[in-house]
């Protein structure tokens, strides 16, 4: 388990920890990300139908960034507490289109003090990956903040090749 990081910009201070990890399973990844805090200080998206979504960044959003080791192609996986969820193909930095993905399974549990998600997404059978976990957490003001494993120096932005924090043999 790894601890995603504020953007020193952008901190938020209903988290107390967020902690992430991830391994390989048969069908490719399983994630799982856990924020402890004052959970009800945040906007979560309530249960919902589980489907494809569009724009989740612009909320409460977890998100996974996958490559290759040495490849600039990369795909990223969003995961929406309401279930919805997204997938894109980048063939380099930021140049990519939307993808299919079958459902990831998003299962979402929620405390006062907790809330965790889990989901399942395919993974190339790479023998190293280099992955990016990462999050945009919105407070009750509508306020974002962006948690990642690393950032990069300026804005945040999760694509950036110093995000890809984390290699997975």
């Amino acid at each position: 388990m790894a601890d995603l990081l504020a953007h020193p910009h952008t901190p938020c201070v209903h988290v107390d920890a967020f902690h992430a990890a991830v391994v390989r399973v048969a069908e490719g990844l399983a994630v799982r990300y856990r924020i402890e805090g004052d959970i009800d200080r945040l906007r979560i998206p309530p249960p919902g139908r589980r489907e494809p979504g569009e724009r989740l960044w612009e909320h409460t959003c977890l998100e996974l960034f996958v490559a290759s080791a040495g490849a600039e192609a990369y795909l990223e996986f969003n995961f929406s507490p309401s279930g919805q969820w997204a997938a894109y193909a980048f063939e380099r930095y930021r140049h990519g289109a939307a993808s299919s993905v079958p459902d990831p399974a998003i299962v979402v549990r929620r405390s006062p003090g907790w809330l965790e998600l889990q989901a399942q997404v395919p993974a190339a059978a790479a023998a190293k990956l280099r992955l990016g976990m990462s999050a945009v957490i919105e407070d009750e003001t509508g306020t974002l903040s962006y948690w990642a494993l690393r950032h990069a120096n300026g804005k945040p932005d999760f694509h950036r090749a110093e995000a890809f924090a984390l290699e997975l043999e």
